[in-house]
């Protein structure tokens, strides 16, 4: 393209064939007052504060192109009275009440107020109580007396989006923006991009939240921060194999989790706000069903060898996504596992029916296919029997594998079972004795599981009891849901007071009524009963689903906390002992699948770094193309439905434990992306300069 030499304020400056004299001049570091105007955005011209000189004539300067020779002025006595009287006319309508909105100190508005010298006394004098907002539409508001009409929104909408339903209208002689015959954004069909948003400067536009507006806000809410619009928008387009290589860029289990994901991401899906959130999940597990080409394996390349031994205590998620990542660094590691199976919850926690064991033995084959050893029946007791014999560093990732039993009369009898005794020995092919009846005393996911299992060995009657009343239980809706099709009773809102047996023979679970309840310091629980309310639930097994803990003990040679978890430096993974960490579950506690990955991955950092490396574990395994902008319209696409789960037939579910969910059809997974917001298009869109951003003023 033809560079043009042309001359600003007496500074020589150049510009491209066909740039406007605004833009040449912001390129070069001089600013020309402007509001209208927008990098990504054709010039329009109405604010008329980029007046400029040329020639002896005032134009404005977004729409004169660059010339070779030019002089420009931009300022002088003159442009600086236009500039005010532009200013003055557009403060005229403007609200004075600056502290109230939300877009205070990040307003382009106010930043030309000061540029400009502009007295407040210009702004309208407005009553808060008189503000109106534009609530009939969801996710977007508009302050109807914020608008300058400096057209931003609307060409935004036409040209960074091709959706074009904002246009200027006029009512009672006066103009405004809006959409064609006034119709609501969802009658309008539009996309909810937030582009219009992203190019407001004055905050007449906002997102419907007090909080700052996260651009991405699925992916802000994933533990493992993964690039949930990109796989979903590739998943679209049919390219599969990308859509998983990009989940892979942060997670080494993209399969299993398409299972068994709790999918926080989709709590902050701004989808839900027009009806229900994208399923995420859903999108993940069928792209990751459908990886053919395997992209992945042929771009990720493992860094030279360093020499450094890497020795993991634990083989489950977060023990293997810290070997994955180390070993990509080059280190050498092994993998120690207790029990005769690689995987941990994935194995032998998490059932079956939810979670294939062929899956999690494809993806942990991936992982020793990349140069990780994992030795199974092999417990470490100390990390002295590791550090130094001969490994340079030791992670302690050994999960709460244990569960937990609270101390009432009858807990130690031999009928009463620990959730994850019964779910590990399961997994491990073993039928514990179990009887007719079974209850489980617990709300959430694991007690369904196990609850769930027992279905499935042949137990006649299966019950639940929880502290929690209907719809406050910790337990996925969908967990839930499936327990009750299952067969499964729940008791809702029950305090168990004891288990009542006759000799070696269990009867059954007394219970009373709870009317509130809540947990004080070091998680005392504090109940409120309703007296008289005491039953028995008869039953021949209980089963505590009520908690996991460590089998940590000082053994180990590391410091522990007082509930026995490993003790780490405050947003360290680092122990007492040099050289060791930990991280998972082993020091937070039981949380979701996602989250001990994400510990897996910040534990594999730090020791990169404590084994002489830059701790950047980052992965580009696929090429970083710019999405098209250009959305269009979609017709509907507000009203658009979520796609149903796929699960097998009940009958079916209970005959054993074959897997029960189905991935999409490729036809679901397609319209299922295609209800994606894309929020994220809104992180292509330009930042607008403004006067402090520049030296030469």
């Amino acid at each position: 393209m033809k560079e043009i030499k042309l001359e600003i304020d007496g500074i020589e400056v150049s510009a491209r064939e066909g740039q406007s004299v605004l833009n040449a001049a912001l390129d070069a570091g001089i600013f020309i007052p402007n509001i209208c105007s927008h990098p990504d955005l054709s010039p329009q011209g109405e604010c008329k504060l980029c007046v400029v000189e040329l020639r002896g004539e005032t134009v404005l300067s977004c729409r004169t192109e660059a010339a070779e020779g030019m002089k420009v002025v931009t300022k002088s006595e003159h442009l600086a009275h236009l500039r005010n009287t532009a200013m003055e006319l557009m403060l005229a309508s403007h609200p004075h009440d600056c502290t109230s909105c939300r877009s205070y100190l990040n307003c382009e508005l106010q930043s030309m107020m000061q540029y400009l010298e502009s007295v407040h006394a210009r702004l309208r004098s407005v009553p808060k109580k008189n503000i109106k907002w534009n609530t009939n539409n969801p996710i977007i508001l508009r302050e109807m007396e914020r608008c300058i009409q400096c057209g931003r929104c609307v060409r935004a909408c036409r040209e960074l989006r091709d959706v074009g339903i904002l246009e200027y209208r006029v009512l009672d002689g006066e103009s405004y923006i809006g959409t064609a015959e006034n119709k609501t954004l969802t009658e309008a069909d539009c996309r909810f991009c937030g582009a219009c948003v992203a190019v407001c400067p004055t905050g007449a536009l906002q997102m419907d939240e007090e909080t700052t507006y996260p651009v991405v806000p699925c992916r802000a809410a994933c533990p493992a921060e993964v690039d949930i619009p990109r796989y979903v928008r590739l998943t679209k387009e049919g390219r599969y194999s990308e859509a998983t290589t990009v989940i892979r860029e942060k997670v080494p289990f993209p399969l299993a989790l398409g299972h068994v994901c709790n999918h926080v991401c989709e709590t902050e899906c701004r989808r839900k706000e027009l009806n229900e959130a994208v399923s995420i999940r859903e999108i993940k597990l069928f792209a990751a069903q459908n990886d053919r080409a395997e992209i992945w394996k042929t771009n990720h390349k493992n860094k030279p060898a360093t020499g450094r031994k890497v020795a993991i205590a634990g083989s489950g998620a977060c023990g293997l996504t810290a070997a994955y990542y180390l070993s990509a660094k080059g280190h050498e590691v092994k993998v120690f596992e207790r029990l005769p199976v690689a995987g941990g919850m994935m194995s032998t926690g998490i059932p079956e029916y939810r979670l294939p064991r062929d899956v999690v033995e494809s993806e942990i084959s991936a992982l020793r296919e990349n140069g990780v050893e994992i030795e199974t029946s092999s417990s470490v007791e100390s990390v002295e029997d590791l550090l130094g014999k001969p490994y340079d560093a030791v992670l302690l990732a050994v999960g709460a594998s244990v569960g937990k039993k609270i101390p009432f009369p009858g807990a130690d009898h031999p009928s009463v079972f620990a959730a994850l005794d019964i779910l590990r020995s399961v997994s491990l092919g073993e039928t514990p004795p179990l009887g007719k009846s079974v209850t489980v005393l617990g709300g959430g996911n694991v007690a369904f599981d196990a609850a769930r299992v027992c279905t499935r060995l042949g137990v006649e009657k299966v019950n639940l009891v929880c502290l929690e009343p209907e719809g406050a239980m910790l337990a996925d809706d969908e967990e839930i849901q499936q327990g009750q099709e299952e067969g499964i009773t729940i008791f809702n809102s029950k305090s168990t007071l004891s288990l009542e047996a006759d000799g070696d023979a269990l009867m059954g679970v007394k219970v009373i009524d709870v009317l509130e309840f809540s947990f004080g310091p070091g998680g005392k629980l504090n109940l409120t009963t309703k007296p008289g309310s005491e039953q028995i639930i008869p039953s021949d097994t209980v089963v505590f689903a009520v908690g996991q803990k460590t089998d940590l003990s000082e053994a180990m040679g590391v410091d522990l906390t007082p509930f026995g978890f490993a003790a780490v430096r405050e947003g360290s993974c680092a122990t007492s002992r040099e050289g060791v960490f930990a991280a998972g579950d082993t020091v937070t506690g039981t949380r979701l699948l996602i989250e001990a990955m994400a510990a897996g991955r910040k534990a594999a950092s730090e020791m990169d770094i404590f084994l002489g490396g830059d701790g950047n574990i980052e992965e580009i395994l696929t090429s970083r193309d710019t999405p098209e902008g250009k959305i269009g319209i979609n017709e509907g696409f507000a009203g658009l439905e979520r796609n149903p789960v796929n699960f097998i037939d009940l009958d079916e579910r209970l005959k054993g434990f074959t897997g029960i969910h189905c991935a999409y059809t490729a036809d679901q997974a397609k319209s299922e992306a295609e209800r994606c917001l894309q929020c994220d298009l809104r992180s292509c869109i330009s930042k607008n300069k403004t006067w402090t951003d520049f030296i030469k003023q």
